[in-house]
């Protein structure tokens, strides 16, 4: 009855419901073809010998795609192994210019700081920790906020990353949406150091159906669902927009609402009672209207 499900996911059947709803819910890695290059070439990055001009990468795709826990995922599995800490996550913080651009590598980097510090007491502050830390790869999340300032505050991030590359052997990975692509392209001194590694949306085919027979077998339902089969996969394709942030949220509340019915089951009809609105549509959708 349980040959569908992974052998570890199978004991969660004997759960109660509360247990298993916490399961579910529990983020999990998909280690998916992109993903696991993406990994690898991370782990280039880290193993390579030291350089005055050092690559870097960039993770570029839509909104919800998973490019942050591909990330992330790389950066524990190396804390996990690593007897000193070399990747670091920056979550770049909005605003532009590059006192906003230090703050966000100063609060990854678990360092004090003000809002009243100037500019060159936060890139001092910068500058001692590179040192003192030695980070190899420093993956910066949501790059694109720092590419809404003026030419020269961006052109000053910039600058900023070829400098630390140059002195501390670090190599920079940029993470965001396809701004982040445009605007390193648009200068030769950013584009030779940085690679592409696209994130595109999921295209409706055998990588999608494996994806779903992937999540089927990691959600502790007691009957098969069947999700890469037609119609169910067409539909949660549609919903999805071929977005993997909005594949998994689909099928995790529906795998939830066939643990609290009873059903313990994903059909079509129960996808549709979840009333998912695409991301494309939110901004128009019927459920907007009723808030105005």
């Amino acid at each position: 009855m349980s040959d569908h499900l992974l052998e570890h996911v199978r004991h969660y059947l004997d759960r109660d419901a509360d247990e298993r709803i916490h399961y579910i819910r529990a983020p999990r890695w998909i280690g998916h073809p992109i993903a696991k290059d993406a990994h690898r070439r991370l782990a280039e990055l880290l193993s390579r010998p030291p350089s005055l001009r050092t690559d870097g990468l960039m993770l570029v795709g839509p909104y919800a795609n998973g490019k942050t826990m591909i990330a992330e995922r790389f950066a524990v599995e190396h804390l996990r192994s690593a007897s000193k800490q070399k990747v670091w996550m920056v979550q770049t913080r909005e605003g532009a210019g590059l006192g906003h651009f230090f703050s966000s590598i100063l609060q990854a980097l678990r360092a004090p700081t003000g809002d009243s510090w100037d500019v060159s007491r936060k890139a001092e502050q910068v500058d001692h920790l590179l040192a003192a830390l030695a980070p190899k790869v420093l993956i910066f999340d949501e790059f694109h906020n720092a590419l809404r300032g003026r030419a020269r505050d961006i052109e000053a991030v910039f600058a900023l990353l070829r400098r630390i590359g140059r002195q501390y052997d670090v190599s920079p990975v940029l993470i965001g949406e396809v701004a982040v692509y445009d605007f390193i392209n648009a200068t030769s001194e950013m584009a030779s150091r940085l690679d592409l590694l696209a994130v595109p949306r999921w295209h409706y085919g055998e990588d999608y159906f494996m994806l779903l027979d992937s999540l089927e077998t990691a959600l502790p339902l007691a009957r098969v669902s069947n999700l890469s089969d037609e119609p169910l996969a067409r539909r949660i394709f549609s919903l999805s927009e071929g977005l993997i942030g909005e594949i998994v949220t689909i099928v995790t509340k529906a795998a939830i609402a066939a643990i609290r019915s009873g059903a313990e089951r994903i059909t079509k009809t129960r996808i549709n009672e979840l009333h998912h609105v695409p991301i494309s549509q939110r901004r128009n959708s019927a459920l907007r209207e009723t808030l105005l």
